[in-house]
């Protein structure tokens, strides 16, 4: 199956470094640099779009709540807001799902337990002839290896065709290329990526915070699954048992809980099996929050605070910030 490379090509940047790439040789770039097209760029939306869920003391998802039960803060002020429908109704939309599979250097042991972790998520989480999944590698080269589909077949065929790995990590281009160049344009409020990694980003022109930011926009939640280590007495090929947390893990954790999702720490079938099924659950058990956001558009972040006003034990989840559109320049 041909790959298709995700480029982004930008005039800007590309004329203001010409010379200076004339001079020395650079690396190729993934992903563009963010500030550049906030410069070039303007935009005019004026609708924050929030998903939320609401989750139990045992972590399942609680349906069933109306308006009333919620209270939005903007930097701390509340907001009107509209509450476009219960689970029931958005129920009804599709889901668009990027799943996006490290396949750096360090992978290539458990190369195989990646690609199964894939599939199993596609076929278990994924409504047939509803919902629509993308599928992405990354190394040092980002690739889309299959665009959005409800065709389980052509998905099945680019996992498996995953055959050699690359060098380098560059997740966080990745994500930004995956909500910048796919999830911006899709005709659903439903939208959402699964990391399956087990290293550090290594090679990434995009920051942390800017790929945390392009989610946040394009109204993406990130759920994470690190393949990085497993219980004592893993069976699964590369994985070391018993590894403990590192910087690259924190790093998951806040690109999940920035965006309203979550990150899980497996290399174990099973417990990955149960973060699959809980990641359908919540993907399942959505409420949406719109609302008007005030000026000035000043292209500043402003953050979210989705709160219940009753249920003790309760726990919201809902992205925590956006960066405010500019105004655009008048002519």
């Amino acid at each position: 199956m041909k790959i298709v490379r995700l480029w982004i090509s930008s005039i800007a940047l590309c004329a203001s470094l010409g010379a200076a790439a004339a001079a020395q040789p650079q690396r190729p770039a993934t992903a563009p640099t963010p500030q550049d097209e906030a410069q070039d760029t303007p935009t005019t939306t004026r609708i924050v779009r929030v998903p939320v869920t609401v989750t139990d003391k045992k972590g399942k998802p609680v349906a069933g709540l109306t308006r009333d039960a919620f209270t939005v803060l903007e930097d701390k002020r509340p907001v009107q807001f509209d509450f476009l429908g219960e689970t029931r109704e958005l129920e009804k939309l599709p889901i668009y799902i990027g799943v996006l599979m490290d396949t750096s250097s360090s992978t290539s042991g458990k190369l195989k337990f990646e690609q199964e972790a894939a599939l199993n998520f596609i076929y278990t989480v994924t409504r047939t002839r509803k919902d629509q999944v993308a599928f992405l590698t990354f190394d040092d080269e980002v690739n889309l290896r299959q665009d959005f589909t409800t065709n389980l077949d052509l998905l099945n065929k680019a996992v498996s065709g995953v055959k050699k790995p690359g060098t380098q990590t560059a997740l966080f281009d990745a994500i930004w290329l995956m909500c910048d160049e796919k999830m911006r344009g899709v005709n659903s409020p439903r939208r959402a990526i699964v990391v399956i990694t087990d290293g550090d980003d290594t090679y990434s022109r995009v920051t942390l915070d800017e790929a945390i930011q392009i989610a946040q926009q394009t109204d993406t939640i990130i759920f994470a699954v690190s393949t990085k280590g497993g219980f004592a007495g893993s069976a699964v090929p590369g994985v070391e048992g018993g590894t403990v947390k590192d910087s690259g893990d924190k790093q998951l954790t806040r690109l999940a809980e920035e965006t309203g999702g979550r990150a899980f720490d497996t290399g174990d079938i099973l417990a990955l099996e149960r973060a699959f099924k809980r990641i359908g659950e919540e993907l399942r058990a959505q409420y949406l929050i719109t609302y008007r956001p005030q000026g000035p558009f000043d292209g500043s972040y402003r953050r979210i605070e989705v709160k219940l006003n009753a249920g003790d034990g309760l726990r919201v989840k809902s992205k925590r910030g956006y960066r405010i559109d500019r105004e655009a320049p008048r002519q």
